[in-house]
């Protein structure tokens, strides 16, 4: 479903009820599509050891540097 954004603000409950149900909401702005409303279990999630794990399982398969994990993820950080 498509619903403009002026819309979805005046009819935000409605459209949550319909959410946790299932449906998918597409908002739009000026026809533009800009925002989605999905049910809260289909967002994929993965906890900190398991992306961890599954960099240091990319590392071996790439062209390391010098820099460790935990230095790149800092310095991602301060940008």
């Amino acid at each position: 479903m498509k619903i403009g954004a002026f819309e979805a603000k005046t009819q935000l409950s409605k459209l949550l009820e319909r959410v946790r149900r299932g449906e998918l909401i597409t908002i739009t702005r000026h026809g533009t599509p800009v925002a989605r409303l999905v049910p809260a279990e289909s967002t994929p999630s993965i906890d900190v050891k398991t992306a961890s794990r599954e960099f240091r399982e990319i590392r071996k398969h790439t062209k390391a540097g010098k820099e460790s994990i935990r230095h790149l993820r800092d310095s991602g950080r301060r940008l």
